[in-house]
């Protein structure tokens, strides 16, 4: 099993913890976080795109000239592609991008990612984040303290002051475990969890 340190919010190493290997320490899939990663963002894809075909062009109903003796290329209708203002050639229509992955896929994607920052030493273990105020600068100094700069910070329970002070800084993301995903776990560099987090998050994947 992975030992990692606990910090506190002053950036003081207060301890150590062992992590379960069914979650933290897995064979790591690349393939599947791939899937997962591609999944997530085409079902984030609106998917309205919408551009009209020569036969939803408004107009165009009479041959613009004769077929033979103009001295002109045949013409059909001037709402063809290569007429200006014409349709287009296999325009695009709304479509759903979605798709499904199984449970245990997308569970096995995301433990692989957690693996993976604890591997690289990019998962920093807090002993507890309470913040008794909103305030950025504080939670800026904790960052910093931590000599984080572009992280996810993982929390267990939905704590006001600590994620609205985070909201105001463009690198950091909070999440509760039960939001977590391999899109965002992948996109920032560190992943910054609290205690009771690992806990529920090993409780809930083990």
């Amino acid at each position: 099993m992975a030992n990692v340190a606990i910090y506190n919010m002053e950036g003081n190493e207060v301890g150590s913890l062992e992590l379960n290997d069914a979650v933290f320490g897995v064979e790591v899939n690349e393939h599947l976080v791939h899937m997962a990663v591609v999944q997530q963002l085409a079902n984030n894809r609106q998917g309205t795109q919408k551009a009209k075909t020569r036969s939803e062009v408004r107009g165009g109903g009479r041959k613009p000239w004769r077929q033979k003796g103009t001295g002109h290329a045949r013409q059909g209708s001037i709402r063809a592609p290569q007429w200006k203002g014409g349709g287009v050639v296999f325009a695009p229509v709304p479509r759903d991008y979605s798709f499904k992955l199984n449970k245990k896929e997308k569970r096995a994607a995301l433990k692989s990612v957690l693996t993976t920052k604890v591997n690289d030493s990019k998962l920093i273990v807090l002993d507890e984040l309470k913040m008794d105020e909103i305030k950025t600068k504080k939670f800026q100094e904790m960052l910093n303290n931590l000599k984080v700069s572009k992280a996810l910070v993982v929390i267990n329970e939905n704590d006001k002051n600590v994620v609205l002070s985070a909201r105001n800084i463009p690198a950091v993301k909070t999440a509760l475990t039960n939001t977590i995903n391999v899109y965002d776990i992948l996109k920032y560099d560190t992943v910054v969890v609290t205690k009771d987090a690992v806990a529920t998050i090993e409780e809930v994947y083990a």
